[in-house]
């Protein structure tokens, strides 16, 4: 079967509370309460995305969490009491794409989930479209969907999440294209961390955080030197440019 949403807590009672909830609004989820049922439910279902406790009780669900990347990318929305900041970036470098702190509000829990799921569902149809017009002349679209700058040594290939970076092809995770992709199109151009949340997260009540680490990771993927990047600068306390 099919579900938008998975919640992974041993807190049952939240858990089921939420879940009703939800699909009182049309998303359809379930839950289970421990590292072992989430694997099963994920073996005989799809899910479109998973919000995971970090304190389970046989299992971490930093554990967890790692254990899914080793095989997909479904966005993983962390929820726990623990407060710290090195939770949230331990949560976030370990391929977490959002950390919410319980206690929290169901409509605001509902609000992340549902424009996650749009982003989501409107990120699968850009793929599949051709966008050589936003792109403009310096970009041309060829049979497989590959947004090319004619000028630049880096372009995106949206078929299969890659960037190639002077002709070596590099895999990104979703969110980590979604945010090359945004900066590529206004490349040379500032692009303000509100203008990159409302684009690549759909909202902009993530933290700093959040994006800094995606930044980073993307960073580590396609700089030869991440401490000294020479395509994604950062403009401080504004946001970030790509220079091709």
């Amino acid at each position: 079967m099919h579900y938008n949403c998975l919640i992974v807590d041993d807190e049952t009672d939240l858990a089921k509370m939420t879940c009703e909830y939800f699909m009182m609004f049309d998303v359809s989820c379930e839950y289970v309460d421990n590292s072992a049922a989430c694997m099963e439910f994920l073996r005989k279902n799809d899910v479109d995305l998973i919000l995971l406790d970090i304190n389970l009780t046989e299992e971490s669900g930093f554990n967890l969490c790692k254990n899914i990347r080793g095989y997909s990318d479904i966005p993983i929305l962390f929820i726990s009491a623990r407060q710290s900041d090195d939770d949230i970036l331990i949560a976030l470098n370990i391929g977490g794409d959002d950390y919410i702190k319980k206690p929290y509000t169901l409509s605001v829990l509902l609000a992340k989930v549902k424009v996650m799921l749009k982003r989501m569902s409107a990120n699968k149809e850009i793929y599949l479209q051709n966008t050589a017009a936003k792109m403009g002349n310096e970009v041309r679209e060829d049979s497989v969907g590959k947004a090319v700058s004619e000028r630049s040594c880096i372009y995106l290939d949206r078929a299969t999440l890659s960037v190639f970076v002077e002709g070596k092809k590099i895999i990104l995770k979703s969110k980590e294209f979604s945010l090359l992709e945004c900066l590529y199109k206004h490349k040379n151009s500032i692009v303000t961390k509100e203008e990159l949340f409302d684009s690549v997260w759909g909202d902009s009540f993530y933290s700093d955080s959040t994006l800094n680490v995606h930044i980073r990771r993307i960073r580590e993927k396609i700089e030869e030197n991440p401490s000294e990047p020479e395509f994604i600068k950062t403009v401080w306390g504004t946001g970030y440019i790509l220079k091709v």
